[in-house]
């Protein structure tokens, strides 16, 4: 089977290494089984439904993905760091204009991915720049097609390279990770991990947003915890205008205490 005919959940995204009736990212109960059943499709597939690449300047990093969108519908982003490009998160579509564009900005160094949902075709965006791909070791039993290229990475934090830090906050999933670049006032990259809501006043932690499961209290206080020392002004969600400009820091802290007020008031009345 060649890679452009691996099976790919048209609802999560994922590629399979090989067909498959279930999607087991779908069937947990962070993510979900459409109504009508399981689709399947492939990468193929996607770039001939009349998708096109949607490559776009956000602010200080270029974001990546297609229109129309396909499965959840997020971003990838792109890092331009003094030791190379980073792919921040990853997307279902890649085709020959979204390889040209990195190419001609001088490739990719590496690729790192919040959480199993955004893995999609990790392994294809990883052969195509021949760099690897780094995942948090908590989240490998949801990897859909093994290979090489991915690097598995353990503990709370890891150097993806000079200003670049991995941290494991465990939001949403074990693995669940963020990226912050010690660049200028600094940058948090989320996905949705913390998740960017629409007045851009605060965050939000869950463990299932389709399913409207909130995060245990414990793990949003010591994400709260392992990212108070860090310093960023903006922090990049997962969605194309998920972006807060300015006082991220102060949303992120301020937004996990009146979480915490909230989930323990029953705990401590």
């Amino acid at each position: 089977m060649t890679a452009s005919m691996m099976p790919i959940c048209a609802t999560c995204g994922m590629q399979y290494a090989r067909p498959r009736p279930d999607c087991p990212v779908c069937e947990d109960e962070r993510q979900y089984v459409p109504p009508g059943g399981q689709q399947w499709t492939d990468l193929a597939s996607v770039r001939s439904d009349e998708r096109t690449a949607l490559i776009r300047e956000q602010g200080e990093v270029l974001g990546i993905g297609c229109e129309p969108r396909f499965a959840i519908g997020q971003r990838a982003l792109l890092l331009r760091t003094d030791a190379g490009n980073v792919l921040w998160d990853c997307v279902s579509y890649l085709d020959d204009e979204i390889i040209s564009t990195i190419n001609d900005l001088g490739g990719l160094i590496g690729i790192a991915i919040s959480h199993p949902h955004y893995y999609t075709t990790m392994v294809e965006w990883a052969r195509a720049f021949d760099v690897p791909v780094h995942l948090h070791a908590n989240d490998q039993q949801w990897i859909g097609r093994p290979d090489p290229s991915i690097r598995l990475w353990e503990g709370t934090t890891s150097e993806l390279a000079p200003g670049l830090t991995l941290i494991n906050l465990g939001v949403h999933f074990a693995g669940g990770t963020v990226l912050h670049w010690d660049r200028g006032d600094g940058a948090l990259f989320t996905g949705d991990i913390v998740q960017v809501i629409p007045d851009r006043t605060h965050v939000a932690f869950m463990y299932s947003y389709p399913n409207l499961i909130p995060e245990r209290p414990s793990v949003v206080r010591r994400a709260a915890q392992l990212l108070e020392p860090y310093r960023f002004d903006a922090l990049y969600g997962a969605w194309w205008d998920a972006v807060i400009p300015t006082d991220a820091h102060g949303i992120v802290q301020r937004s996990a205490a009146r979480y915490l007020r909230y989930a323990l008031d029953d705990v401590e009345s």
